[in-house]
């Protein structure tokens, strides 16, 4: 399978594009207006202990307060203390929890995890050291964990967590026991003093640690330690509300999390952010450069790859399928619908066939908008009936199947007695749709339209794509008035970079009749 990934780099905006085979899979998208905070550790005062909810709003700096669950405070507990003038001081020594598991730190499906009182735990007031496991979304703060991890190229590193965990995409039990006894070993001599560098705490392993030498992983292992002292040293001396660490952006996300073995080229169309990767690769991941090339090309790299046409399209409710069905998606706060339909397909044989084939390519459709539009939470899918157990089996091992290149954790339930199949897939951060749109003001929210921000970066996007391709003394742009005031206002500057990088004056006009979507750029 030929995997690559793009990413194309505008003034306030880097969005990233995993294309497996030429089909789109992935997009993440990072803005300087509101960049993604999942890894990020803060030093947080809590604000209000909800016993009844078990858990607790803690103060980080946000414009909402963030969400700590009892089951989420780790051991040992409470990281840092603080009393108010006055108040009792209530801190508490808490007991660690059960011993983990080998294999894996999360929870198996059905597992109830035992959650201490929240009271014994934590006090209004106090002063914790957080980090923030799933990002705000809708109108629910972000979700914090006291139970800190720091990921790197081959491991992630969990100070307060002894485990020796391996990723279950390393399925080989030989090399899984080997790389489970190099990390054993490490710690043990740790212990006795002669790696000085490895502190306490746990690890998993990561999918690219496989077939690694020992001494890559332990270099690895080392640097984490040393980041976690470096975290350490700069929580004593930030006061509460405030950030202590912040997770590396996109651009270099983008390739610890995502460019595993099987990427073979990573391309970017940004010659400073190219440089940039690349000293980050050469310093973390050297075996990555030989496949990291800049993009100079007069065409924008997405649209070579029908990238945003795939976008497009991915904010649409309706999904055709090759053989003439479609899906149909539809998003609540509450959970995704996912709706089959053999719309135009009438099959060759019988009904109960036509219905059998059109389930199965629903399945491989499912499961790469599931990816590409980033639907979290409850999904309930409704296939169309079958009347045959095996035909139901085959279609739910199909689904299966067609999740497992999926990075994210999901768990599909059996086929309900109403023909449903439920499933969960995890969620950290907002669907495509959620982050591309808004509620649109003239349907009182029963659907949605483009930001303003959203239209302004692609009108950027085409005011390049003009200036290469054309020749013209200047550009004018027609949009709505909310685009208007938003180039003129928030964007301003960004507009007067690209005046500086295309060498042509750019006038915004306002178009009165114009909807928020629309907008023309006009060569003069």
């Amino acid at each position: 399978m030929s995997t690559e990934l793009l990413i194309n780099v505008t003034p306030r905006e880097t969005r990233v594009a995993l294309v497996e085979n030429g089909v789109l899979q992935e997009v993440f998208v990072d803005r300087a207006s509101c960049r993604g905070l999942v890894g990020n550790v803060y030093r947080g005062r809590v604000s209000r202990v909800l016993p009844g909810m078990q858990a607790a709003f803690v103060d980080i700096g946000l414009e909402r307060a963030a969400f700590l669950h009892a089951s989420d405070i780790g051991g040992p507990r409470p990281v840092i203390t603080h009393t108010e003038p006055g108040a009792e001081d209530r801190r508490l020594e808490c007991p660690d929890r059960a011993e983990p598991v080998e294999s894996s730190t999360t929870l198996t499906e059905g597992e109830v995890p035992v959650v201490e009182d929240i009271t014994m735990l934590v006090h209004e007031g106090q002063e914790l050291l957080v980090q923030v496991i799933k990002d705000p979304l809708g109108s629910k703060g972000a979700r914090l964990t006291t139970q800190i991890s720091l990921p790197s190229r081959y491991v992630v590193y969990m100070p307060d967590t002894p485990t020796v965990g391996v990723s279950q995409r390393i399925e080989d039990e030989v090399e899984r026991s080997r790389l489970r006894e190099l990390v054993r070993a490490a710690l043990a001599n740790g212990e006795h003093g002669s790696a000085e560098s490895l502190g306490p705490g746990g690890y998993i392993i990561r999918t690219a640690a496989e077939g690694l030498p020992a001494e890559t992983l332990l270099a690895d292992m080392e640097f984490v330690q040393k980041l976690w002292r470096s975290l350490q040293r700069r929580a004593e001396g930030v006061a509460a509300p405030g950030i202590v660490h912040e997770d590396i952006p996109l651009l270099m996300r983008a390739l610890r999390e995502i460019a595993a073995k099987e990427v073979e080229r990573v391309r970017i169309d940004s010659q400073e952010a190219y440089d940039r990767l690349v000293a980050f690769a050469g310093q973390f991941m050297p075996d990555m450069l030989v496949r990291i090339e800049p993009y100079m090309g007069d065409r924008p790299i997405f649209d070579i790859y029908g990238v945003e046409d795939e976008i497009q399209r991915a904010l649409e409710r309706k999904v055709p399928l090759k053989s003439g069905g479609h899906l149909v998606i539809d998003q609540t706060e509450a959970m995704t619908t996912i709706d089959v339909n053999t719309g135009a397909f009438v099959g060759h044989r019988n009904l109960e066939e036509t219905i059998f084939r059109t389930n199965l390519e629903a399945t491989q459709a499912i499961a790469r908008q599931l990816r590409l539009r980033n639907l979290g939470g409850i999904i309930i899918i409704d296939f169309i009936d079958m009347c045959s157990e095996e035909h139901k089996r085959q279609v739910l091992r199909a689904l299966e199947k067609s999740l497992e290149r999926d990075h994210t954790r999901t768990h599909v339930s059996e086929v309900s007695p109403l023909g449903l199949v439920q499933m969960t897939r995890k969620r950290t951060r907002e669907s495509l749709q959620h982050l591309l749109c808004e509620p649109c003001p003239l349907c009182g929210g029963r659907a949605s339209v483009k930001t303003a921000e959203t239209v302004s970066y692609e009108i950027f996007r085409e005011i390049i794509r003009q200036a290469r391709q054309f020749e013209a003394e200047k550009l004018l742009v027609l949009v709505s008035r909310e685009v208007s005031d938003r180039l003129l206002e928030e964007e301003s500057a960004t507009v007067a970079e690209l005046e500086s990088l295309i060498r042509k004056p750019i006038e915004i006009q306002v178009e009165p009749l114009y909807s928020q979507e629309q907008y023309d750029v006009v060569l003069m």
